[in-house]
């Protein structure tokens, strides 16, 4: 690991920081105004709808500029959004026009985060070699996953009642803000500003790639492509498959602790964002134990995630608090555990393939298009008014069968192609490319 490496893990971390600590901001000024509960996984859907509508573009973006400065730019996005959503009753608009405002500020976030990512995870697979990928992705999810525990814990915190009142009486912010999501947002901000300080400090790789297509729909033809390479190649495929599969449940779970925390547990918002971390903090421990996976050996950890799914079930059926922790860090470790290995064979094969920025934006592309599909199913459970236990249980089926089916899958791969885990670890970037 070098200096770069680990500028670029400080950057994320404090990027990250911040996109949950102002996800849970939005939530609590959501409910401020007085806005309804299948509001706040819409919002998130929103965040979402960003990857997929800029999949096409942002690969591009961040293979035409040094990574290092398209995440500066990209953080730069997300500030503007947040101090969008500070500024939410500056405008003389009614409570439901803010409630748009804020829609509109968390989705201008999500452009930013959805260019960000590229740029982020291309980097890691420029400056490692693949030996290393596994490992760095440990470090890199793992300090993610961290940064989502901070960054949750810090968004409830700051919302609490009486930290909120003390923040807001301070002489350097009671000029600017009153509320306690405005107190939030306004130190949140702070936090993009130092993301975007270790965005400058990061080097430059000095890998450069073709030149990238600048007309629309001649990008969208080429990103088309690069979807079906992906999903074509029998190492890619099932990869792609299971970090979709990740990212969607895991963005719903968010939301599902939440309202389980406000329905099962009799929480509020404040200390539910605890229960999150929680989960997170098990997803850390998760990664770390992942780092001793060889990249060859990715693919043995997928009965992992049956398991995670089928522990999911056991959700409705704890109260104590030592039960609820104690089961929160079981699904976080056990998802970081799998997902971390699987990513990285990911990354390895669409750098291998394509190139660093285009094959995480395929990636994206995947993973958000299901984030899409799962919180819009779970905003309409809500608002069928389904008990969220029945949501919870539909949920960890869900899981342990769609992983069942990837296991079949990849076992069917491997007796199609038996030398298939030996093209694991090889050298080179845009093969698939260079074969067009």
């Amino acid at each position: 690991m070098n200096k770069g490496f680990y500028l670029v893990m400080a950057a994320q971390a404090l990027s990250s920081v911040a996109d949950n600590a102002l996800l849970i901001a939005a939530i609590a000024l959501i409910a401020d105004l007085q806005g309804p509960a299948w509001m706040a996984p819409m919002m998130k859907w929103w965040f979402a709808l960003s990857y997929v509508v800029l999949a096409a573009f942002v690969g591009a973006f961040a293979d035409s500029f040094p990574k290092g400065r398209v995440m500066f730019a990209t953080n730069a996005v997300k500030l503007i959004g947040c101090l969008m959503m500070f500024c939410h009753q500056y405008f003389g608009m009614t409570d439901s026009q803010q409630l748009i405002l804020v829609f509109a500020s968390y989705t201008l976030v999500g452009v930013g985060a959805a260019a960000y990512s590229p740029a982020k995870y291309g980097i890691v697979t420029e400056m490692l070699k693949p030996e290393l990928l596994v490992k760095g992705n440990s470090w890199i999810e793992g300090l993610t996953v961290l940064s989502i525990i901070v960054g949750t814990v810090l968004g409830g915190v700051l919302i609490s009642p009486h930290v909120a009142a003390v923040l807001a009486e301070h002489p350097l912010i009671a000029p600017l803000a009153q509320t306690r999501a405005e107190v939030a947002i306004l130190l949140i901000s702070l936090v993009y500003l130092m993301a975007a300080l270790c965005n400058l400090l990061i080097p430059r790789t000095n890998i450069h790639y073709p030149p990238q297509q600048k007309h629309p729909v001649k990008l969208l033809k080429e990103f088309r492509n690069y979807v079906h390479i992906l999903w074509r190649d029998k190492l890619g495929q099932i990869s792609l498959a299971v970090t979709t599969l990740f990212w969607g449940a895991g963005a719903t779970l968010q939301f599902i602790v939440i309202e389980w925390g406000a329905q099962h547990l009799g929480y509020r918002l404040d200390q539910a964002s605890i229960l999150m971390g929680v989960a997170a903090l098990g997803t850390v421990f998760g990664a770390i134990f992942a780092a001793r996976v060889p990249l060859k050996k990715s693919l043995q950890v997928l009965p992992v995630g049956v398991l995670m799914g089928l522990i999911v079930l056991l959700m409705p059926f704890v109260y104590e608090k030592w039960a609820v922790y104690t089961l929160l860090m079981s699904i976080g470790g056990l998802s970081g555990f799998f997902v971390v290995p699987m990513n990285a064979l990911l990354q390895h094969r669409g750098h291998v393939l394509l190139s660093a920025g285009h094959s995480i934006a395929v990636q994206n592309f995947n993973e958000q298009l299901n984030i899409l599909f799962m919180l819009a199913f779970y905003s309409l459970l809500l608002w069928l008014g389904l008990p969220i236990n029945y949501i919870i249980v539909l949920f960890g089926v869900l899981v342990a069968c769609l992983m069942t089916v990837f296991i079949m899958w990849k076992n069917a791969n491997l007796r199609a192609q038996p030398q298939l885990e030996a093209s694991i670890g090889q050298e080179g970037h845009g093969q698939a490319l260079a074969s067009h």
